[in-house]
């Protein structure tokens, strides 16, 4: 089977969809130069997962690399997992963007890198940052040889204070935090953890 990047994103979708167990809802987010992100949502009684295709097209390099390897190179795509307990309008689009960000900006995405939107991720959010996490509940999707396989990163939203934190302190040391105060990441109505 071929890798090209139709078949990447067909594969990446079956994929999920047979992890997850369900088919998902789908939206498409496009951006200025860059082919378009799809976003699934998969919805399981009171718990919503969220995944990006698109982002494993083109592997990842550093924009410094004046002739990056069309093939070999890490590739990436981002879920998210949330309780169904408020619209989460917006979050789609956010997702997109952080998937988007390695081809707009040459942004290498992988486990422990903190991301700053900028802006609330949905609607009313007091999170405007994911910190991205390798304990994501989807394997990896191996690809034909040489290419290197999709990875999927688990984004956890985060606020501008725990952002700071992770900077000064480091993403484990947020972890451990949330951990002490209980704190259930996948809850859009949590409170944020006041850096110590």
């Amino acid at each position: 089977m071929s890798s090209s990047s139709g078949s990447i994103t067909d594969r990446v979708i079956a994929h999920v969809s047979k992890i997850v167990g369900s088919q998902p809802q789908r939206a498409s987010v496009t951006f200025l130069g860059v082919e378009a992100i799809e976003v699934l949502r998969f919805v399981d009684g009171d718990r919503l997962t969220f995944a990006t295709v698109g982002c494993s097209r083109h592997p990842m390099h550093d924009p410094s690399d004046l002739a990056p390897d069309p093939v070999r190179g890490p590739r990436v795509e981002v879920t998210v997992g949330m309780r169904a307990v408020s619209a989460l309008a917006g979050l789609h689009k956010s997702l997109a963007t952080l998937a988007a960000a390695p081809s707009v900006e040459g942004l290498v995405l992988e486990a422990d890198s903190l991301v700053d939107m900028q802006e609330p991720l949905w609607s009313g959010a007091i999170c405007s940052a994911f910190l991205l996490s390798a304990d994501s509940e989807i394997p990896d999707l191996g690809l034909d040889e040489p290419a290197d396989p999709v990875r999927f990163l688990r984004a956890v939203p985060v606020t501008a204070n725990e952002a700071a934190w992770v900077r000064l302190k480091g993403a484990d040391a947020l972890r451990e935090a949330w951990t002490e105060a209980g704190v259930d990441t996948s809850d859009p109505r949590r409170a944020a953890v006041t850096p110590g």
